[in-house]
């Protein structure tokens, strides 16, 4: 597997593990906001990216009455809603491997200051817009833990079937690429040949991807985990490719 396809992989296993867990509700609550105002509405039926908010609360054990809360407030339905920006920060980390950030933010001068000095103390560099979004698109991401490769190429034709874009298949795990509306479908696919998949997300999927020796990969997770454990940063995207020894490290160290 390559060295970032297996980072997202650990990443997603580790989850918001090494944030306090009131962030977490935090992080949580915004997605929820967001995804209520972006995609349509406050009926996680009517609204999948609301849908997918929801499911990800709940996977985080984010009590029932929290998400009805969020949704309320986010809705214009209760009290104290909080006004958040949403706010893209580019950059790149130590060898060069590109950095795409999505915050949420009450404070944009706190957050950006807190950003860039993140950049800073970690070896990175903040860009300008534009700098990096270029080699990153938005995809439907459906990861599912597949030891058997027979079995697994096989679901990744029932993944085609039903529309997905590109699927990989690489020691154990199968990752299928869609477009962001074909993500449900997909993977109501799949849960009908019995699988349930370990994540189904919206992702920022870089298009090329970037080699770092072991120092600068060390480096760059060290930056990435960092930036993520900020209040207002919600999700870390890179480009960086990592070396299969400092992944194993990482993951021991998780």
């Amino acid at each position: 597997m390559s060295g970032h396809s297996k980072w997202s992989t650990i990443k997603h296993q580790k989850g918001v593990a090494d944030v306090k867990r009131g962030a977490i509700f935090t992080k949580l609550s915004r997605d929820i906001a967001l995804a209520v105002r972006e995609g349509g509405g406050g009926d996680p039926d009517m609204n999948f990216r609301l849908r997918l908010a929801v499911e990800k609360a709940k996977s985080n054990n984010m009590p029932l009455d929290n998400i009805t809360r969020a949704i309320k407030r986010a809705s214009g339905d209760g009290d104290g809603a909080e006004q958040l920006e949403e706010i893209t920060y580019e950059g790149y980390g130590p060898g060069g491997g590109a950095i795409l950030l999505q915050a949420l933010t009450p404070n944009r001068n706190r957050t950006a200051a807190d950003v860039r000095s993140t950049f800073n103390k970690c070896g990175g560099n903040l860009g300008e817009s534009g700098c990096v979004a270029w080699n990153f698109e938005s995809k439907g991401l459906i990861t599912v833990e597949m030891a058997d490769e027979e079995k697994g190429e096989e679901l990744s034709l029932v993944a085609i079937d039903a529309g997905a874009d590109d699927v990989k298949l690489e020691d154990g795990i199968l990752e299928i690429f869609t477009a962001p509306e074909q993500l449900f479908n997909i993977r109501g696919a799949l849960e009908a040949e019995g699988i349930k998949p370990e994540s189904a997300e919206l992702s920022m999927v870089p298009k090329t991807t970037i080699t770092l020796d072991e120092t600068a990969a060390e480096q760059t997770l060290k930056l990435l985990d960092i930036l993520e454990e900020l209040d207002d940063i919600q999700k870390a995207y890179t480009n960086a490719d990592f070396p299969a020894e400092v992944l194993e490290r990482y993951q021991e160290s998780s």
